[in-house]
């Protein structure tokens, strides 16, 4: 008896059909696979072949999906990504001596990548795996053992501990701050230019609030990251609201100053170690909460510490 599996079109033609009809387009599927025009083309008609109807309209510069390959397409790519996700579980199975942590670009450039060392010398059973990126990954398939988010403390489906309320203030490159003269008073930071993280509410108008100078300009720059208007503040190009933890390494080697660190800002947002629900006593999740708050001791002493000399 012959297996209804022996009946499937081969896996090559359903990724190349996948990527033509996703892109609408056999040059771009081919770039994306890796591929020359003719091998996609060719994948393509072996499948048409193979199920017996027209899956695309070849027009004099591009293709259209018929109806039965547009219907066809939600369902490749429907099982497509069921098998993706179902491999990536099988994968994680087999990573017990792997602990990926993951988390934003902005944190892990500035704070977090230089102290991940300390993190594997703590754990010499370990291959520790950073995953960079700005979306909130999802735990739930076991490739993340823990992430560490600056957020409003609410991810869904996971658990959400704060380590860490953060705090902003007016920063500059040393060059900067004496060619406008900060710190004489806060109005002279209007002078120069002010930039600014997009979305962050504790802004411009907020610190000159606080510093009670309501009414002064705050326009200028704004850079999705908060990390980039720091290495604009590090080129000398004007004044950043920098977030503690993201200015913590330029302003101990004095490539950044903050000319009024007594005007501090709370942010609206901190910093969350997220992992999936039920895994507080994971021991990947416990070393790094217990990573995090040794060094978040030593970064807040070391704030202080730069306070105190600065009285």
């Amino acid at each position: 008896m012959v297996s209804l599996f022996a009946r499937l079109p081969p896996l090559q033609t359903l990724r190349a059909f996948e990527a033509a009809g996703r892109l609408s387009s056999m040059t771009l599927a081919a770039q994306e696979l890796n591929l020359t025009h003719g091998a996609v083309s060719r994948h393509i008609k072996t499948l048409e072949a193979h199920l017996g109807v027209p899956l695309f309209e070849r027009l004099t510069r591009r293709i259209v999906l018929t109806e039965a390959g547009a219907t066809f397409l939600a369902v490749v790519a429907r099982s497509l990504a069921e098998l993706t996700r179902e491999a990536e579980r099988l994968r994680s199975l087999n990573t017990g001596t792997r602990l990926t942590l993951s988390t934003s670009v902005s944190l892990a450039s500035k704070w977090l990548a230089p102290r991940l060392h300390r993190l594997m010398v703590r754990l010499p059973d370990y291959d520790v795996h950073l995953d960079v990126t700005d979306i909130n990954v999802d735990l739930s398939d076991g490739r993340i053992d823990a992430a560490v988010r600056y957020g409003a403390g609410q991810y869904p489906n996971a658990v959400a501990e704060r380590i860490l309320d953060e705090m902003v203030t007016p920063v500059c490159s040393p060059a900067y701050a004496s060619k406008i003269g900060a710190g004489a008073s806060p109005a002279e930071l209007a002078r120069g230019t002010l930039l600014h993280e997009d979305r962050m509410l504790a802004n411009w108008e907020q610190w000159f609030a606080l510093a009670g100078l309501a009414q002064l300009r705050s326009r200028g720059p704004a850079y999705s990251h908060g990390s980039l208007a720091i290495e604009a503040a590090l080129r000398g190009e004007g004044v950043a609201l920098g977030r503690s933890m993201l200015v913590a390494e330029d302003l101990a080697a004095g490539r950044l100053v903050a000319p009024f660190p007594k005007l501090t800002l709370k942010a609206e947002r901190g910093y969350d170690l997220v992992y999936r629900p039920g895994n507080q006593d994971h021991p990947k999740v416990r070393a790094v909460r217990d990573w995090l708050a040794d060094e978040i001791r030593l970064f807040l002493s070391n704030v202080s510490r730069q306070a105190s000399a600065l009285d």
